[in-house]
């Protein structure tokens, strides 16, 4: 494991790889699962203040769960995330012309709408973080329907934290993940010699 701040890295995290592959899974990630995507406390009043420019990238139904369900839910451990849709696809996620579930929050964010990309959970998935006093633990969450996205990665060289540096910045910032990267580099050559 990787201590850094205030994190304790998973060695998995640098160990395996990982590179989305969408056309194989067509998003299965918004689907399966026994709840919507996790949302952290910070951002539900993101998700309020920009509700009414993500509504027109949601599908009919995801309108309808989420005026049934409200814009997040809280889970019977205290936790909240997105609604679904009859227990199934996140009220947030949209089919596209290929039948490939996507992000309606994130469409909205690359069509300029708003300045939000998406939940920080499903922007960093395959890490699930769990938080503790004092600390968070990253954790690769290895699942059956990424086995695409795995041999994928293996097969370009990408490492879990290597794809998910964008995300990893956008949570902890730029010089965690530089010491993120030096320590990986550290343990690496030490390994080597």
């Amino acid at each position: 494991m990787i201590v850094l701040q205030n994190t304790v890295i998973s060695d998995d995290v640098r160990d395996k790889f990982f590179v989305c592959n969408l056309e194989k899974c067509k998003g299965a990630c918004c689907v399966e699962g026994d709840l919507g995507a996790p949302l952290e406390e910070g951002e539900l009043q993101i998700l309020q203040d920009n509700y009414e420019q993500i509504k027109p990238y949601l599908s009919r139904k995801g309108r309808e769960a989420i005026e049934e369900q409200g814009l997040y839910i809280k889970d019977w451990e205290g936790d909240f995330s997105t609604p679904t849709i009859k227990d199934r696809e996140c009220a947030y996620a949209i089919y596209d012309e290929s039948l490939t579930l996507k992000c309606g929050i994130e469409q909205a964010y690359l069509d300029g709408k708003i300045s939000w990309k998406k939940p920080i959970s499903c922007h960093l998935y395959p890490i699930r973080i769990s938080k503790y006093d004092g600390f968070e633990a990253l954790n690769y969450d290895k699942w059956g329907i990424c086995s695409a996205a795995c041999s994928f990665g293996e097969e370009l060289g990408v490492p879990v934290y290597k794809f998910l540096k964008e995300p990893l910045v956008r949570k902890y910032g730029e010089n965690w993940y530089n010491e993120l990267e030096a320590l990986v580099e550290e343990e690496s050559k030490s390994k080597t010699v």
